[in-house]
């Protein structure tokens, strides 16, 4: 099925011709049409699916037919979990609604940054993704209106919610007007999700999107036996061995990751990390370097992790094993992507040994353990 046969304005085609977007995904095919028809949608679908465009296309072309917002009251919220995600989401609106009226203009509002110039931004603004916590403070500043807000999306409801959001959600959403349009989109269906969905959605379009297998077979998995007081010397010694130019390297914890990276520069490597406590601006900095290949090592934790995709991506490292085997999973497949091989390596410490054959008999993969108590550490 074409995206000329979706509903799209000829505006919102030509902006998918020019990015090269031949074929919509299945979540796209899925959400646009009813989304178009003002119908409340709950979708479970993955990150890397395609929701973003999936939303953004259709509500795009309800704003192209509808006057410009009032000064400071947005018709469109979007909720999210992160500040990465509010970035790359509002960069989606923009990339597809280049081609539209002028006046459709979107906003990303998060935290880590100074909200005067956030403040100063709202003027005329029609789409605005944010963060709960930044767009409280917006409102407590009379800053922004979500009276005339008629379209609300939440993506990825789980991660908000696990973290601690659900306060802040509920007083959001009493701020709301009664009669909306409500999007929710999850990786999964949870107790306190459903219970959401149930509160939120009016007889919603149910669509669930499985995901599609991992390409494990492009990843080349090995794991190293190793003390946890070796990690660090082993780590240093696989990244100056392998010749590693560009490696992305998981912990569990923000301490976790500002220790290894000061143990990596102190060993001549030019590392950083991503994470919840780094200020906005340093973030960015770090993921915009990793790209473009100056930065050789990234370290971050899960939460930073969303946002960082890099098609070409050749080393993976956990540090540390994630609690879940789908977030090791997760993990890997940020490289062997886009058809190209990939290299995950595990540290693994007595202690994470039982856990990590759980990890692996879910994954349905057998990964080799190699034992580096031989190896020669010193100076690493």
């Amino acid at each position: 099925m074409p995206f000329s046969s979706l509903g799209l304005s000829p505006a919102l085609l030509a902006v998918l011709a020019e990015q090269n977007y031949k074929q919509p995904y299945p979540v796209q095919e899925a959400v646009i049409p009813p989304v178009l028809q003002g119908k409340d949608i709950l979708g479970i679908a993955q990150t890397g699916s395609g929701k973003t465009a999936a939303f953004a296309l259709p509500v795009l072309e309800l704003l192209r037919i509808r006057p410009e917002s009032k000064n400071r009251h947005i018709q469109v919220l979007v909720l999210v979990p992160t500040r990465e995600l509010a970035v790359q989401t509002a960069n989606v609106f923009q990339l597809f609604g280049s081609k539209l009226r002028e006046g459709i203009k979107t906003l990303a509002v998060h935290g880590g940054v100074s909200i005067n110039p956030q403040m100063m931004q709202l003027r005329s603004v029609d789409i605005l993704v944010a963060t709960p916590g930044r767009l409280l403070e917006l409102i407590d500043s009379n800053a922004v209106h979500l009276s005339s807000t008629d379209i609300l999306i939440l993506d990825e409801a789980d991660k908000m919610l696990n973290q601690g959001f659900k306060q802040e959600m509920d007083r959001l959403l009493g701020l709301l007007p009664a009669k909306r349009q409500n999007l929710l989109f999850s990786a999964t269906l949870g107790i306190d999700v459903s219970e959401m969905a149930a509160l939120l959605l009016h007889d919603p379009v149910r669509i669930e999107i499985k995901p599609e297998p991992q390409q494990l077979d492009l990843i080349t998995q090995t794991a190293y036996a190793v003390s946890a007081e070796r990690k660090g010397p082993l780590l240093r010694y696989l990244i100056k061995q392998k010749e590693m130019d560009q490696v992305l390297v998981f912990t569990s914890s923000v301490h976790k990751a500002n220790s290894v990276v000061s143990k990596l520069r102190g060993n001549g490597i030019h590392a950083d990390s991503m994470h919840s406590q780094k200020s906005q601006g340093g973030r960015t900095e770090a993921l915009k370097q990793f790209k473009a290949g100056t930065l050789h090592v990234l370290v971050a934790t899960d939460l930073a992790s969303r946002g960082i995709d890099i098609p070409f991506l050749p080393y993976v490292i956990n540090y540390e094993l994630p609690r879940s085997p789908k977030d090791y999973i997760h993990r890997i497949g940020r490289t062997g992507r886009a058809e190209a091989p990939g290299n995950a390596i595990s540290l693994v410490s007595p202690d994470e040994e039982h856990h990590f054959k759980v990890i692996q008999k879910k994954m349905g993969k057998q990964v080799p353990l190699i034992e580096s108590h031989d190896f020669d550490l010193k100076g690493y």
